[in-house]
């Protein structure tokens, strides 16, 4: 290529506007990760109680994916409209009806089961695909003036 040739066309992709983070993660990654969460949440306009909240919840799903989902995921965090939206996946072999179906909370003296109970609580929805090829949980909090409120206890 000599400068009298006209340089070859590039292939632009879109940027998402709204994706803040879009990160694959393991073990090692997830304190750094919270850590990107956390101001990326602030930023969004999430503080105190609520700020604390998601990012706990986002934690859990993280370290979910890391001890159950085959010890790495994907997170992507957004913004749409007035709610900030956390999306984590991974490759495990998914979570059973029973697990899922389980809404009560776990006994207070119970090592493990805590993630998925957590971040339905401290978040304003939560949705869950899974299956033998991985898990998909998203969570979501509304940024506007909309205080959350929490669900009454089940079980």
């Amino acid at each position: 290529m000599t400068n009298a040739e006209p340089p070859a066309p590039r292939t632009v992709v879109p940027i998402e506007r709204s994706l803040l983070i879009g990160e694959a993660f393991d073990q090692g990654r997830v304190t750094a990760l919270r850590h990107s969460v956390t101001s990326c949440a602030r930023a969004a306009g999430l503080d105190g109680q609520r700020l604390d909240d998601f990012v706990l919840a986002v934690n859990e799903l993280i370290t979910n994916a890391v001890r159950h989902g085959g010890g790495q995921g994907w997170l992507r965090l957004w913004r749409q409209a007035e709610e900030l939206i956390c999306e984590v996946a991974d490759h495990g072999h998914g979570i059973s009806v029973r697990r899922l179906s389980d809404r009560s909370r776990p006994a207070a003296d119970t090592a493990g089961g805590w993630g998925l109970w957590l971040a339905r609580e401290l978040s304003d929805a939560m949705a869950v695909e899974t299956g033998a090829a991985g898990t998909v949980v998203r969570i979501s909090a509304a940024l506007a003036a909309r205080q959350h409120i929490p669900r009454p206890a089940e079980g």
